[in-house]
């Protein structure tokens, strides 16, 4: 259990987790009448973004749950992120089409790696010395990192594009966001055949 203002702060986070995991339902249903991505990738997204929110919400609660030891809660949702995220890249490795798209979900891949790995240490720590006011600070700053996650999967699947560092990188210097004959999809781009009239006409008889 975290006492003093760490509560405070557990407590805001448990709020807000719970705000936004609403949210993202309403995303959810909004961005699918109108998706244009590969639905592998939408799932991905949509997972991530609510598994970023419940690990925040979860870890939350249980931390201000008397007589609970934090670290046992953040240990086992680090341990179901990082499987989360192994499979999330067998599934990107493994689907031909998903080749074009590697590259934004490397990125997320890292990241949750990153916030799931640390947050496996530090519940870790903590069941070793639930008393380390350190490793309590910390965790409070892997759910709030946690929540961005959340919030930034979640623009990507309303928005239907990458919010990454590069891809908006290319965009202000005017770099296509599609590859030339391919859509987001990784499926080819096929134009509707242009109406010329009866070819029959044409013909010299």
């Amino acid at each position: 259990m975290v006492l003093g203002n760490y509560r405070d702060l557990f407590a805001v986070i448990g709020t807000s987790a719970a705000t936004l995991t609403g949210l993202l339902f309403v995303a959810m249903s909004v961005s699918e009448s109108r998706t244009r991505t590969h639905p592998v990738i939408r799932e991905f997204r949509a997972a991530a973004s609510l598994l970023a929110f419940t690990n925040a919400f979860a870890v939350s609660l249980f931390g201000l749950v008397p007589g609970t030891n934090i670290g046992y809660p953040a240990a086992i949702l680090g341990v179901i992120g990082v499987l989360f995220t192994a499979a999330g890249v067998r599934t990107t490795l493994t689907i031909p089409r998903l080749q074009q798209r590697r590259r934004p979900q490397l990125a997320l891949v890292i990241i949750l790696l990153l916030t799931f790995g640390f947050e496996l240490l530090n519940g870790i720590e903590l069941i070793a010395n639930p008393n380390r006011g350190g490793a309590v600070g910390q965790m409070g700053d892997v759910l709030i990192t946690s929540l961005l996650i959340g919030i930034a999967r979640a623009w990507e699947l309303v928005g239907e594009w990458d919010t990454g560092i590069v891809s908006s990188i290319a965009l202000l210097v005017g770099h296509k966001s599609r590859i030339s004959g391919t859509a987001d999809d990784g499926m080819p781009n096929v134009s509707a055949p242009e109406e010329h009239g009866d070819s029959s006409r044409d013909q010299p008889r």
